[in-house]
């Protein structure tokens, strides 16, 4: 396999007439749909419904909204701790997500994984996983088991640019490459890994490059655009789900909030995060995109905000009338019968 990294940063030159404008819309209601989400659930967070730990993607929606439009039905998708907007994007109920993250028997798994450990078999949603680059070699093995049923999916890896010098990461990167496996390895590049900025982690920066010993090609895209995304990656994710084995994606992005709910982020200024809503902002890039092709307007933008804030009303009150799980719980999911 030719190793084959590219550089592309700039921002999105797509025009309307270059986008499809349904496309577009449902990306855009998608991203909504993340950041009201993460936005009441650090509401819920801060009103003692979420215990635990609580990773949000308020930034970041663009990555995995772009990436989930090039996605089929047979695909599978693995992430890290900070998944809520990658279990919404696979399509998963927004109250069961919800549910999850208070401890409820209504949520993904059934009260007991919180915000790090949901699943969905149903859609192809393997984690969540709170140890910092093990869903790597867990995608790496969803792959295999897509090439040996000899299957035409292809797996979506994400790990953060913390989880890159982990050792595991490497390994799974020598057998996809070693056996041509269908998985798109994604670097979320939000240039701090908990507190700790790229450039003081990290000896090569250039994370898209970290396949190169392997023969894996790599691209690095500007994450904050969600076009970008789509028409960038597409490229790439084709190649491995024609059989030519992995690729690395580095997607270059942003997280407004702290690591998690716990982490005051007082190791970059204020002027840094707002420079980057204002310049940057997915949400909003999409929104002119949208009102520069005519097909709707700001009072229609309005329409979708109202009704998107209303299933997460939803998914919210959802949570809170949900039951907290039966102390027989403590004693399932434990042990596999075989």
């Amino acid at each position: 396999m030719s190793v084959s990294p590219r550089k592309s940063t700039r921002r999105s030159t797509a025009k309307p007439a270059d986008v499809s404008t349904e496309s577009l819309l449902s990306q855009y209601r998608m991203m909504l749909l993340i950041r009201r989400f993460e936005e009441k659930a650090g509401q819920l967070y801060g009103m003692g419904l979420i215990g635990g730990f609580c990773h949000l993607y308020i930034g970041q929606e663009a990555v995995v909204t772009g990436l989930q439009s090039l996605a089929q039905d047979n695909d599978c998708i693995v992430t890290s701790y900070r998944d809520h907007g990658h279990m919404l994007a696979a399509g998963m109920d927004p109250k069961g997500v919800m549910a999850e993250l208070t401890g409820r028997s209504g949520g993904y798994s059934r009260g007991k994984g919180g915000s790090m450990h949901m699943f969905s078999r149903e859609k192809n949603f393997f984690g969540g996983h709170g140890i910092v680059g093990a869903q790597v070699p867990i995608g790496t093995g969803l792959a295999f088991a897509q090439r040996y049923r000899g299957e035409d999916g292809v797996t979506y890896c994400y790990l953060g640019d913390g989880a890159v010098n982990q050792g595991q990461v490497y390994e799974s990167f020598n057998m996809a490459a070693l056996w041509k496996l269908p998985v798109v390895y994604v670097i979320e590049n939000n240039k701090y890994g908990m507190g700790t900025s790229v450039e003081r982690s990290s000896a090569s920066v250039e994370l898209y490059k970290r396949g190169q010993a392997y023969g894996i090609p790599g691209m690095q895209i500007d994450g904050m655009d969600v076009v970008h995304v789509q028409q960038q990656a597409a490229p790439m994710v084709a190649d491995v789900r024609a059989g030519k084995g992995p690729c690395v994606l580095e997607l270059q992005t942003y997280r407004y909030r702290g690591h998690s709910m716990s982490d005051p982020a007082k190791y970059r200024s204020k002027e840094e995060v707002s420079r980057m809503r204002q310049e940057h902002d997915p949400i909003d890039n999409a929104k002119v995109l949208l009102l520069k092709s005519g097909a709707v307007d700001e009072a229609a933008l309005k329409e979708i905000d109202k009704e998107i804030k209303a299933i997460v009303g939803e998914a919210a009150d959802f949570a809170q009338a949900s039951a907290e799980p039966d102390a027989t719980e403590l004693f399932t999911d434990v042990l596999l019968e075989a």
